[in-house]
């Protein structure tokens, strides 16, 4: 696992718990917010797992 896949799962966390915290709180910014960190978070994960593949492709060459 690299850092991209690590950081990218922590922003997903973090965006889904921001998230449900504007849903609780009735507070739309804050759920759209979280909403964007979320999907951020599930890009950067992706590419790290991309740049994981990649990785593991040379490997077997």
């Amino acid at each position: 696992m690299n850092k991209d896949q690590v950081k990218g799962r922590i922003e997903e966390t973090k965006g889904k718990v921001k998230e449900a915290a504007g849903v609780i709180l009735d507070d739309e910014d804050l759920e759209v917010e979280g909403n964007v960190q979320k999907h951020v978070g599930k890009v950067q994960a992706g590419f790290g797992d991309l740049k994981e593949d990649i990785k593991d492709d040379i490997d077997n060459i």
